[in-house]
Order: structure tokens, then C-alpha cells, then sequence
């Protein structure tokens, strides 16, 4: 077999001097100094008379900006090293060890303020563009003003030997995560480390995730918050929460919750006289149309007494036919009627129940969120040590933090919503070439890289951002 024509002559050598790969990374690091993160970081994890070779505070950044760029692992911290002659000296993997090993309970609630402090500043940044905040939508119609946090858990296989591994309800040994994200911006805004045993619907989990969440917010994001948790996360004790706006019981607090409502045959007897009395309406679809053979109904005063809800309690059905990838789950009332039926409940005062309905099912969209950060470092815990893993848990939210404050504060067009896998190989991990001269150092791209010009353009973006005061 003939040998191909372009591979004729070629050779390797690593021997290569002046090129920097991952060029993202200097973004990443640049963005987390304008927009205070790394000072922010620095001051929570002080020690009074104790000055380490390397900041704690930039420790922590570089292993975010590590994480953003790939890593998966303590020792991937690797990764930076190479990016010398633009950043100095950076941590090894023994000490970002030890700076994880130092979080303790208290330093990381010293850190989840600190990232409370900078994303006030980063809100009002983005408050600031001309296009303004990020607003949720459903269906096409935007949800011009409110906040939306949607809330779930993932289970995180381990070894027995790693402090709180237990058994889960899927059979295996490992931990339980609980996430938080704020689908207007796409951060994570919390994020829980729990035994694998710890049940999803556990009412102080989840309230302690949303609360931990509703903390990373500033004061005029906190007015408006729309709470969207999936059927395996509802308790009658989380929807009273949420409807007390955590408690406050103010009127200047609007909290609403879209969350799954079980379907028992007490809901199946509702659907049952739907179908009687044509009773459903057109569903909709995921462009904001009409979904052929998709219908809603509000069933609540078909269910009987609900007492003890909170003002306003709905509950909604939604009917559509039973697609093949549901039929190993679904119940035997769904596969009698080749049905597939999913109900929710709100406290939404008004407004079309198929529009409701569409809002509800863009809790969705924080699944491939976690997966997204299962890819990205939380997929595997590093240590035996529970609290070596919580810190660890705590510098991925500091990597979604960077990675979407980039793609909002620096990036435009299809770039600003690209996926992490998509963002990594376009613009993140693009190398260059390190050129001294005129008492400058720059970094030249290769100049038939198609993303290019992004990339340069995030960069002047990202140092004309005003330095925190």
C-alpha cells in the first residue's frame, strides 16, 4: 500500500521554543484579576501571620482556569505550567493540595461570599451592555425580569475508601451533588457534596441549595426568582419555603416555584374526565409553536381538597404521545393508553397554562449543565477526604463562574452560547506564538485559525473592563 503524499518527509521533535498552547487560559486568568476574583479569593483565604510562596487566592484561580481548559485532576495543574513566560511561577500540584486541604468548612463559606461580592459587580457589567442582564425565556417570550434558578442532583460514583461514599438507590457506592444554576446566565450558582444515601427530595437539602443560591445574587436580582425543581426533588415543606420567599413573607418578594407534581390515580382520574369533557388545549413545542398531538390542561379543580397549599397552587398536566425512549419507564396506565403524561405544580397567578407548561419543561435545560460539569472536574472526586473534595466541588463552580462571565462579558454570536467542548476547542485551547520586542511581549495566532479574530477581540474586551475598586 502506498504511503500518503502529504505525510512524505515529515518529522516530530519537541524541541519547539517561544509557543504557548491553551491561550485561553490568559484570558481566563486576565478576566478573573478585572473582575476582582482573584483579589476577592485572596482576602477570604488569608491567614493572619502566615504568607505563603503562592497566593492562596491565585492558587485557586489557576485551578479553575485549569479546570475550565480540561483538567480533571489536581495534577492537572500541569497544564499552566508551560504558560511561564506569561503568568511566572505557578503552583504545583502539592501545593494546590495543600490549598484544598486548607479550605476548610469555614474558609469555603469565606469563598462563597467572596463569589457573592464579585458576581454583584459582574451583574452590574452585564446590567451595563447594551443589549442589558440576560433575560430567561420560554417559549420565545422572554421573562423580562425574573431570575430563574433551576435546581438537581447527580450521583458521583466512588470507592468505599473515600470519606462519605455510600449506597445509592441505583446500586452503586458514591456521592450525591445537588446543583444550583441560574438559567439567565447559565452559572452555577451553588453546589453541595452529600453521601450517596442522602435522598433527593430531602426538603432541607434542597433548601439549603436554593438559599446557598439565592446568597450569590445581588439585592434587585433577588426580588423576581422563579424556582424550577424536577418531580424527584418536591416536598410540601420546599414549596412552602419558596412561596414565603424563604420566609420573609414581604410583598416586595415575588418567588414562584414550577416543580413536578407526582401523577397518581388520583391525577389519572383527572386526566380521565379531561378526555371526557375535552377539556385539554394545545401543548407547545420547543419553538414557541403549537406541538401536533400535545395538549395541557389545568386540572386542579378536578383533584378535590388540596388543603394546606400555599395561595395560588396549580397543578398542570401536560398529555403527548408515548415516544419509544419512554416506554421502559413508563407506567402501566401511560402504556394502556400510549400516553405519556407529566403533571407540575406552580403558584403562578395567571397567564396561559401552555405557556406555564413550556416555562416548566425548560428545567431541562440544567441537565446538560451537569453533565457539562461531570466533564469538567466533579465526574471525579480527587481525594479520600470529604473535605478535600467539598473545595475541590467549589473550584468547579469557580470554573463555570469564569466560563460563563467570558462567553457573556467577551464573546459574541454563536461563540457567547457555545457548549464548554465547542468554547474549548474554538477559542480555549488555540496556541500561539510568544514574541518579545519593543519591551513587549505578544502573542501572536496563527493567522489561518477561523476564530482568530474572536479570540482577539474577547481579549481587548476583557482589558477594557474597569479594574474593581
Amino acid at each position: 500500500m502506498q504511503g500518503s503524499e502529504w505525510s512524505r518527509n515529515l518529522a516530530m521533535s519537541g524541541d519547539g521554543k517561544g509557543q504557548v498552547g491553551h491561550v485561553g487560559g490568559v484570558h481566563l486568568r486576565l478576566l478573573a484579576e478585572r473582575t476582582g476574583l482573584t483579589g476577592a479569593l485572596s482576602a477570604a483565604l488569608a491567614r493572619p501571620g502566615f504568607v505563603p510562596l503562592h497566593d492562596r487566592g491565585q492558587v485557586m484561580v489557576d485551578l479553575a482556569v485549569a479546570i475550565t481548559l480540561g483538567a480533571t485532576c489536581i495534577r492537572d495543574i500541569r497544564l499552566l505550567e508551560h504558560q511561564r513566560p506569561i503568568f511566572g511561577a505557578v503552583a504545583s500540584h502539592p501545593t494546590v493540595w495543600r490549598v484544598l486541604k486548607e479550605a476548610d468548612e469555614q474558609g469555603l463559606s469565606r469563598i462563597e461570599r467572596a463569589r457573592a461580592t464579585v458576581r454583584r459587580r459582574v451583574y452590574e457589567l452585564l446590567r451595563d451592555r447594551p443589549e442589558g442582564f440576560p433575560e430567561a425565556e420560554a417559549e420565545g417570550v422572554p421573562l423580562t425580569g425574573w431570575t430563574v434558578i433551576d435546581s438537581d442532583g447527580t450521583l458521583i460514583p466512588a470507592p468505599s475508601e473515600k470519606e462519605g461514599a455510600h449506597g445509592t438507590y441505583k446500586g452503586f457506592l458514591g456521592h450525591h451533588v445537588f446543583v444550583a444554576a441560574c438559567d439567565n446566565t447559565g452559572e452555577q450558582l451553588a453546589a453541595t457534596l452529600h453521601p450517596g444515601n442522602v435522598s433527593a427530595n430531602d426538603a432541607e437539602v434542597n433548601i439549603d441549595i436554593l438559599t446557598r443560591a439565592v446568597a450569590q445574587l445581588p439585592w434587585w436580582r433577588r426580588q423576581k426568582i422563579l424556582f424550577r425543581v424536577d418531580g424527584a426533588g418536591f416536598s410540601h415543606q420546599l414549596i412552602d419555603w419558596i412561596a414565603s420567599a424563604g420566609g420573609r413573607q414581604s410583598p416586595t418578594f415575588r418567588w414562584e416555584y414550577s416543580v413536578g407534581w407526582a401523577f397518581t390515580a388520583r391525577e389519572q382520574a383527572a386526566i380521565e374526565i379531561c378526555d371526557k369533557q375535552g377539556l385539554w388545549q394545545p401543548g407547545g413545542g420547543p419553538d414557541g409553536g403549537v406541538r401536533e398531538n400535545a395538549f395541557v390542561a389545568d386540572i386542579t379543580a378536578l383533584l378535590g381538597d388540596l388543603p394546606g397549599w400555599p395561595p395560588h397552587h396549580r397543578v398542570i398536566a401536560r398529555k403527548e404521545p408515548l415516544h419509544p425512549r419512554y416506554v421502559k419507564d413508563a407506567s402501566a396506565y401511560e402504556i394502556k393508553h400510549e400516553a405519556r403524561y407529566q403533571t407540575f405544580a406552580t403558584n403562578h397567578r395567571r397567564g396561559q397554562i401552555a405557556h406555564l407548561d413550556g416555562r416548566h419543561r425548560k428545567h431541562a435545560r440544567v441537565e446538560p449543565k451537569i453533565r457539562d460539569q461531570k466533564a469538567s472536574g466533579i465526574g471525579l472526586l480527587p481525594s479520600r477526604e470529604l473535605n478535600v473534595n467539598a473545595a475541590w466541588l467549589t473550584a468547579t463552580t469557580l470554573a463555570a463562574d469564569l466560563r460563563c462571565w467570558f462567553q457573556l462579558l467577551a464573546l459574541d454570536s454563536e461563540m457567547a452560547r457555545a457548549t464548554p467542548k465547542t468554547l474549548r476547542y474554538r477559542v480555549l485551547h488555540v496556541p500561539a506564538r510568544l514574541v518579545r520586542g519593543q519591551r513587549k511581549r505578544r502573542l501572536k495566532l496563527p493567522d489561518t485559525w477561523p476564530w482568530a479574530d474572536s479570540i482577539i477581540r474577547a481579549f481587548r474586551r476583557i482589558l477594557a473592563l474597569p479594574y474593581p475598586t
